[in-house]
């Protein structure tokens, strides 16, 4: 099996989530993760799964603003937040935007803060429906993954995500 799994990530949750789920998809075979700056750069032709995954912000997807405000919050509030690396890269909207027509199976998954979905929204619906747009087939449902308040990993989430990958390599057996 050939996998990649394609995040965005302020910082540091979705990116180890990503590797999380990387992790999981290591029983069917390895899977590659990079950020969205560094996924164009590559064919994703003969891929046998694309996970594709980011922060959810103002209900949604991730923008140019909402990038820059967070980084910018992270420093201004001395939250002690570190920004993840690929945090000024390209974020996964304008990454999918550059998307030419593609085909095979996919999944989204996003991270949000832990509060009922109606007010946080899902990044990972969004990304899903994107993936679609452009050929892809989901295999799963799109999946959040929990942060609290202070933006770090819920207890148990990245074990939930292992086990979300290895759920992803099932489907592809």
């Amino acid at each position: 099996m050939k996998a990649t799994v394609v995040y965005e990530s302020m910082y540091g949750n979705t990116h180890s989530i990503a590797l999380a789920i990387a992790e999981g998809l290591g029983s069917a075979g390895a899977a590659d993760v990079v950020s969205a700056q560094e996924a164009t750069r590559m064919d994703l032709a003969g891929l046998d799964l694309l996970v594709v995954g980011g922060p959810t912000h103002a209900h949604g997807m991730t923008r140019a603003q909402t990038r820059h405000a967070a980084v910018s919050d992270s420093r201004s509030r001395n939250k002690g937040l570190t920004v993840d690396p690929s945090a000024k890269g390209l974020g996964l909207r304008d990454w999918l935007d550059s998307l030419g027509p593609g085909a095979g199976k996919a999944a989204a998954f996003d991270t949000r803060v832990d509060m009922p979905a109606l007010l946080t929204g899902h990044a990972s619906k969004t990304i899903g429906k994107n993936l679609k747009e452009h050929g892809f087939e989901l295999v799963a449902d799109p999946e959040s993954f929990l942060v609290s308040g202070d933006s770090g990993l819920l207890p148990g989430e990245l074990d939930r995500a292992r086990a979300w990958g290895q759920m992803l390599a099932s489907t592809l057996k």
